[in-house]
């Protein structure tokens, strides 16, 4: 059986990085065959194997021919006459079609080596416009690989913005966006997966809320960035920082979407903008069909960010009910991960890259004095329905408003 290493296992091993994944392309030989062999279908569009032994995955050469719009429009064709040159040539980029032998000897028929060493992300062939898909892998390789210093070659950006003018795009299914978007916020620069969408013209179709923000001004006072949407991926770059959570970044990149509905007249401010932002959030949630645990942790962040950066400005009743909110009284809540959000949020702005942050502290002073309050006698007071949650609720701003003075004098 011909055998060889495809894909991102080569391109990583290159690159000397660690090879997570290993997947084979297999010449010469039938599904049939590679039964006998032991071999386990897994292939839902194509003949994929699980190889008996090691249960990583043999795929069968094949051609791809575009039949339909969007990525599943494609007749596939495995046959043993199939070369590994045409297995190839159906991939993405040069540095994703590259083959090596067991023994280490690379097959390199586009020049990704050449790429690679370039750090230049280009498309094998014109057949990269058929697959919308494509546009997204490209953007997440950015925000994995652009700290290593690759950028997008000039031709392969314009096909982009074809395939964009041409409506492919508007053919992506929800579930490979939010795919792709998922592994781009858990990259390790997932600001440049937004740069390089909107580079090309993609980040209107497919994340209009983002795109919508970049061209709104801001005051130059709190934001010398000014620009709404450059905001929004400096939070984004400072919660990749803060945190290794996509939740909190996530939360970080979506919490000013309601700017972009503030009136003309107004600007550069913004009034009321945390609250203008929530259907907006809906709607995107529901379009992209994001989980409710990342809908919820940005709803938070977005409705009470100012509330967090306005800490010790707060009266003690409205930070305890804003703690409340937060559900920072429940056992399971989420309050570290809105307090790394608002902070990168804080810190997303130039100039303010390396400030501190002392208004998560105050929070979480005031979160641990009201949750350490002893409500055992109201609850089994004589108390009752709403009068025992009111004498409970005045119970934590006592003990958030000691806090707060004790916090201060530190």
């Amino acid at each position: 059986m011909e055998i060889y290493l495809v894909g991102g296992a080569v391109r990583d091993k290159l690159l000397n990085l660690p090879v997570t994944e290993r997947d084979w392309v297999v010449l010469g030989e039938t599904p049939d065959s590679l039964l006998k062999q032991g071999f386990r279908p897994v292939g839902k569009d194509f003949p994929v194997f699980l190889h008996p032994d090691t249960q990583e995955e043999y795929a069968l050469a094949r051609t791809e021919r575009k039949t339909t719009h969007g990525y599943k429009g494609f007749s596939v064709y495995t046959a043993p006459d199939v070369t590994l040159e045409e297995d190839l040539i159906r991939r993405d980029l040069t540095i994703n079609a590259m083959a090596m032998t067991p023994d280490g000897r690379v097959i390199d028929p586009y020049h990704g080596q050449r790429d690679l060493q370039q750090r230049v992300f280009r498309h094998v062939s014109p057949a990269f416009a058929e697959d919308p898909v494509r546009i997204l892998r490209v953007a997440r390789f950015a925000a994995r690989y652009s700290t290593l210093g690759f950028t997008l070659a000039p031709e392969t950006c314009e096909l982009m913005q074809a395939m964009v003018a041409a409506g492919e795009v508007d053919y992506l299914v929800s579930e490979r966006v939010w795919a792709e978007l998922f592994k781009a916020l858990n990259e390790t620069t997932p600001a440049a997966f937004f740069t390089t969408l909107k580079a090309c013209g993609a980040l209107a179709r497919i994340f209009p809320e983002l795109d919508n923000l970049f061209g709104v001004p801001q005051p130059p006072k709190h934001h010398p960035e000014i620009d709404t949407g450059v905001h929004s991926l400096m939070c984004l770059e400072q919660a990749a920082l803060l945190s290794p959570s996509p939740e909190v970044r996530f939360a970080a990149l979506v919490h000013d979407l309601g700017k972009a509905l503030s009136p003309k007249e107004d600007l550069p401010h913004h009034n009321g903008h945390e609250a203008n932002g929530l259907p907006l959030l809906e709607a995107m949630c529901t379009r992209l069909r994001i989980p409710n645990g990342f809908k919820a942790l940005a709803q938070q962040v977005m409705q009470y960010h100012t509330h967090c950066h306005r800490a010790a400005d707060l009266r003690p009743g409205t930070l305890t009910d804003t703690l409340a909110a937060l559900g920072a009284f429940k056992p399971a809540n989420a309050l570290e991960s809105f307090l790394l959000a608002c902070e990168a949020d804080a810190r997303g702005r130039t100039g303010f890259e390396n400030r501190p942050y002392p208004q998560a502290g105050l929070f979480r002073a005031a979160a641990k004095a009201a949750v350490s309050v002893d409500i055992s006698a109201i609850v089994g007071g004589t108390l009752q329905g709403a009068q025992i949650g009111e004498a409970i609720r005045q119970l934590r701003i006592r003990a958030v408003t000691e806090a707060i003075h004790a916090y201060a004098l530190l």
